[in-house]
């Protein structure tokens, strides 16, 4: 099982989050287990940055956990929102990261500060790691990813398909005393690089010669083959269960391939049948229930009977589509050719 709806594929086309989660993994491991002398170096000191003078710990000190807990977690968390790498561009998404990493180290000095000066508390040391880029993600992800329920808890508990990360979250959240600290500063440095506050995305970018150079150099190592259309099952459930898992991966492949095919065929299509009936290329999924207690999907099915041309999509759906950065357009041809599941169409949308 996926873990949103919003992703899928592995880290396909997401090279920058491969590597966020193979390097600092790698160093955590390293330096917990074979090498912790050397552990003090990445202490994320506050104190030896105010009276040592030692600033290169705003750096070393917000690049690797210390904690395998709070590794496992982030690796988790950006393993979910490689989903924003595929659609904006591994530059753009290594601008967002480098201006959050960033703005977040002078919100942890002025956080700690306020602490000290209004309530006393003194705070020398912060959870170490790449923890503020991470909890920036939140603020895109809130913003711009559909909330789509999945079910229910107890008739009154909605579980979406964002649910997931958010447990996570809050499981980061609550590895240390002073995590909330890291947490805040994160999602205030994304709020002011997504909203472009003070123009900051113009001034905290990655330069356009080391976006180039990392696409030449780390790409062709980093990047993951094109997947292919097959996907597990959900283990431990039940025949008919698996039987109907299968039937739906199936639509939606059929689903996807035909949507994708229309759009390469459309131009060529229109010059020879004029206006397309989207209902005959994309039969509709209602009656596949009717087939749970067969073996898997029939080779030839019973003719069916189109429904109008004219199938209506939910502005809702669409409005939503388009705050995620489609086209009208396009958001429109995805919602009528998937019977307006707005988590097929935008899977579709964020894979080509």
């Amino acid at each position: 099982m996926m873990f949103t709806s919003t992703g899928s594929w592995g880290l396909y086309k997401a090279p920058l989050s491969k590597s966020l989660l193979l390097l600092p993994t790698v160093l955590a491991v390293l330096l917990t287990v074979l090498l912790p002398q050397y552990q003090d170096l990445f202490i994320y000191n506050l104190q030896a940055v105010r009276q040592g003078k030692q600033l290169w710990r705003l750096v070393s000190g917000r690049l690797i956990c210390l904690d395998l807990k709070d590794t496992f977690c982030s690796s988790l968390l950006i393993y979910n929102f490689r989903i924003f790498e595929r659609r904006f561009g591994s530059h753009k998404f290594a601008s967002f990261l480098f201006g959050a990493w960033i703005l977040s180290a002078f919100v942890d000095l002025l956080l700690t500060e306020a602490l000290r000066f209004m309530f006393e508390l003194q705070v020398d040391v912060l959870p170490a790691g790449l923890l503020g880029p991470v909890f920036a993600l939140f603020v895109p992800f809130y913003n711009t990813i559909p909330r789509v329920q999945v079910t229910q808890l107890l008739g009154h508990i909605s579980i979406t398909n964002k649910s997931l990360t958010y447990i996570v979250g809050a499981q980061l959240l609550t590895s240390s005393a002073y995590m909330w600290i890291v947490a805040c500063s994160g999602l205030i440095a994304g709020m002011l690089y997504y909203s472009n506050k003070l123009a900051v995305q113009k001034y905290l970018r990655v330069p356009e010669w080391v976006a180039r150079c990392g696409s030449v150099l780390l790409e062709p190592v980093l990047s993951d083959s094109e997947p292919t259309a097959e996907a597990p099952l959900g283990m431990g459930a039940t025949l008919d269960i698996q039987r109907q898992q299968r039937m739906d991966m199936l639509d939606q492949q059929l689903l996807l391939s035909q949507l994708a095919h229309f759009r390469r065929n459309a131009q060529q299509q229109q010059a020879q049948t004029g206006l397309l009936n989207w209902n005959r290329l994309f039969p509709t999924l209602r009656h596949r229930g009717q087939n749970r207690h067969q073996e898997g999907p029939q080779p030839q099915q019973p003719p069916y009977t189109h429904p109008p041309d004219n199938t209506a999509v939910v502005e809702e759906q669409v409005a939503r589509l388009m705050e995620m950065g489609f086209s009208r357009m396009d958001a429109q041809e995805a919602l009528r050719a998937s019977n307006n599941d707005i988590n097929i169409a935008t899977n579709f949308l964020l894979q080509h």
